[in-house]
């Protein structure tokens, strides 16, 4: 097969959807890897990384979408690439249709393959290939939500940690999957106050078995969640419906009981938001403030540390597109269920339930 890795352009999205290692086990599994010049330099990666493992370097993106059967991404295709999608194409990245209908449009025009990352499941549920940036993104939230918390940048002016004879800051999480987890791992090292919502006992019960006794679980409700917002500092939001819209869960009208310069930093932005007032950010323009509260959208987070994204990444993606480029997305998808459970938009058809529960206009 013919597999083709192009530069990401999504704003400050630095990843890349192989590396090195990557195009050598394509190489020697008979396939042609095409990867566009400078795609891997902002993870670290040179071209001549690439030559030396067997790629075929072209000049310009429109070059690999051309050359390629299956395009690895790491982000869903922005406009600027629908035209360079052809029929048949396979495009394996994160897409996140259910946040965006013109991206769902677009896919469903082009008549690719869209196989999506945050959707191909375990039979026990997990998500192997969105688990690595979560953990990413999870210990982001608190890096990121910690320094915006500083008084020059509109914040409460609360050090997490406190010092000694002054309490530390209280970080509210809503959620306790993957990024909830990272995100009160990363918050309880700083010394904070951690307090985790979620409506899974089970992992309630786990949380509260591993972390030490400053992470408290609570029950996730509309009551709760209204109670704790006017005592923390940092809110977390971590909730996650693979494939579907995040539900919101703070609305405009709860930003009158936080304290001026709380702030929030929604995680769940790549499927809408948990925050009705979440709108999508960039790493160049990561904030905005409505109501005094301080919001952190940023639709990329792992895109700024390139390095430890994309080698995380693609140690989970790279044995799924062996499979893909060994047997073909059809047998692939047919031997493998996880697979089977990417497929978001096939030739024009939407495959995914939640994409058409998404929009109406798809019903």
């Amino acid at each position: 097969m013919k597999i083709g890795v192009p530069k990401e352009i999504k704003n400050n999205e630095s990843r890349v959807g192989l590396v090195p290692g990557g195009v050598f086990e394509l190489v020697n599994n008979g396939h042609e890897v095409f990867v566009q010049e400078g795609a891997g330099l902002g993870s670290g990666f040179v071209d001549e990384d690439y030559r030396e493992a067997g790629a075929i370097l072209l000049p310009s993106i429109e070059a690999v979408y051309a050359m390629a059967e299956m395009i690895v991404k790491v982000k869903e295709p922005i406009p600027v690439e629908y035209p360079l999608i052809k029929r048949n194409q396979v495009i394996f990245t994160y897409f996140h249709f259910a946040s965006s209908l013109d991206l769902t449009l677009a896919m469903i025009k082009s008549k690719a393959i869209c196989i999506a990352y945050e959707t191909v499941k375990d039979d026990d549920g997990s998500l192997p290939l969105l688990t690595p940036m979560s953990e990413v993104a999870g210990r982001m939230a608190i890096q990121q939500g910690a320094k915006y918390l500083e008084k020059p940048i509109k914040g409460r002016g609360v050090l997490l940690g406190g010092v000694p004879g002054v309490p530390p800051g209280r970080v509210l999480i809503l959620g306790a999957g993957v990024v909830g987890i990272q995100a009160a791992k990363m918050a309880a090292g700083l010394g904070a106050h951690v307090t985790i919502l979620d409506i899974n006992m089970k992992r309630l019960r786990h949380i509260n078995d591993v972390m030490p006794p400053h992470v408290v679980t609570e029950f996730s409700s509309v009551y709760n969640i209204k109670k704790h917002i006017k005592t923390h500092d940092l809110i977390i939001g971590a909730v996650l419906i693979p494939g579907a819209k995040a539900p919101r869960l703070i609305t405009r009208a709860m930003l009158k009981d936080m304290r001026p310069g709380t702030v929030m930093v929604d995680v769940a932005v790549d499927q809408g938001g948990c925050f009705e007032t979440t709108r999508p950010t960039t790493h160049e323009n990561p904030t905005y403030i409505i109501n005094d509260i301080v919001h952190y959208c940023v639709a990329n987070m792992p895109g700024a540390v390139p390095y430890t994204s994309t080698l995380a990444l693609t140690n989970v993606t790279l044995p799924y597109v062996l499979k893909l480029a060994n047997l073909g997305w059809q047998t692939a998808c047919n031997e493998y269920a996880d697979l089977q459970r990417g497929l978001n938009i096939v030739q024009g058809n939407v495959i995914l339930d939640e994409i058409n529960e998404a929009f109406e206009t798809l019903k």
